[in-house]
Order: structure tokens, then sequence, then C-alpha cells
């Protein structure tokens, strides 16, 4: 027989009770890259173990020694192998060929795609739409065996770099398919200080996030700013 005290729900869990993610190794693909190298340089500030991957070794071990911090340097294969969580900060470009290219060592892993599909002309970017829908839908579909997530996209690489800036003053939108992804995620992004993750839906909802990038970009050549977003009432 059961009381209504035995049919009462849990309580919610508290969408802002994260876990600790200090001990997890975080490898940044396209670290040598603006953007990667940016977050590689505030995570491992902020006291991240980090490891830079790039195609070529010798040249994610030099820009690793130009950030200090205990960052490391590696190729792409080693990077993923031995990271925890593996950032892809790649140009759209490569992104297919280089994920194809490390579906065996990011398997398992989970994978945090912060790639923007872009195109450039005269009236400046535009919204690229990958056949699967976004870059993060793409780099599910080549990565059956790696939990798949989608964040850091609205980042300027310029105030990440800046060792004068002490806060990182922005929102970061979160997409994935777990909870315990997503929340890894947002522990990730909370390390970086005055930077908050904040869960945005689930990967199809990927595209309209990293389409937005080309509106930054359109504020930032019209303002001369390095804009980033903030999600109020939550």
């Amino acid at each position: 027989m059961t009381t209504s005290d035995d049919t009462k729900k849990a309580p919610a869990k508290d969408p802002w009770e994260l876990p600790d993610v200090s001990g997890l190794v975080v490898g940044v693909l396209g670290g040598t890259g603006d953007q990667g190298r940016g977050l590689a340089y505030r995570l491992a500030k902020a006291g991240q173990r980090v490891i830079i991957g790039s195609r070529a070794a010798e040249r994610a071990r030099t820009a690793a020694a130009e950030l200090g911090l205990g960052v490391e340097g590696a190729d792409n294969a080693e990077c993923a192998r031995r990271s925890d969580i593996v950032i892809v900060a790649v140009p759209w470009e490569g992104h297919a060929k280089t994920l194809e290219s490390l579906r065996e060592e990011l398997a398992g892993k989970l994978v945090v795609d912060c790639v923007n599909p872009l195109g450039f002309d005269k009236q400046g970017a535009y919204a690229l739409e990958p056949e699967e829908g976004s870059a993060a839908q793409q780099a599910a579909a080549l990565l059956p065996d790696s939990r798949v997530t989608a964040a850091f996209h609205h980042l300027s690489a310029v105030p990440l770099s800046d060792p004068e800036i002490a806060e990182i003053d922005t929102d970061v939108m979160v997409l994935g398919e777990k909870r315990a992804d997503t929340d890894l995620v947002q522990a990730l992004a909370a390390r970086i200080p005055g930077m908050r993750g904040v869960f945005a839906g689930r990967l199809r909802n990927a595209h309209q996030v990293e389409s937005l990038v080309a509106n930054l970009i359109s504020m930032n050549r019209r303002y001369k700013a390095h804009a980033g977003l903030r999600v109020t009432d939550v």
C-alpha cells in the first residue's frame, strides 16, 4: 500500500548545481587558431589542464610554449586521445575532414563543437547551412561513438587572448542531447571568470546559434566592438 508521501515527486534539480570539472583535461583542436588559442589561454589561466592540438605537432608545441600556464601541445590525434573533453575550434572548411580522421580517438569523449559555418562576401558575413543542419549536427553524424555538444560560438578571440582583461563578460549557450553532458560544458564555461554557461536546447537548435555569429560580426564592424551575449531572467 502506498501513501501520499510515497508518491511525492523528487524535488527538481537546481539547474545551477553543476559538476566539478577542475580535474578534467581539456583538448582544443585548432588550438593554434585565434579562437582556440584564446579558449586554451582562458581555461589554463583558470587552472584547467589544457592540451592544444594541431595538424602539426611542432606548431602546437610552439603555441603552447608561448601561452605558458602549463599548456601542452600535440598533434590532433594525441590531443584527442589524452583529453577528457575536446573542444573543436577548427575552421569550417576543415571541420568534416578533421573529425572523420579522429573518429577513433574521439570515441567515448565529450566533444564540444564551437565551429560556425559562415561565408563572406562584399556585404559581410552570412550563415551557411550544412547538409546535416549545423556544424554540431555534422559532428554528431561523423562521431557516432562520441557525446557531441555545442558551445562557445559567440566569443571574440580578441578579449579571450588579452591578458589585460580579467573577466569575459558573456554567457555561453550550450546545446546537447544529455543533461549530464551539457552540465559538464556549462561547468567548464563557468571556470572562466565572468562567463556563464546556459542550456539552450538540443543539437537540432544549433543552426540558429551558429548563424547568430554573422550578426555579431556585423555589430562588431559597425561599432568597433567585440560583442558577446547576455541572457536575461535566468
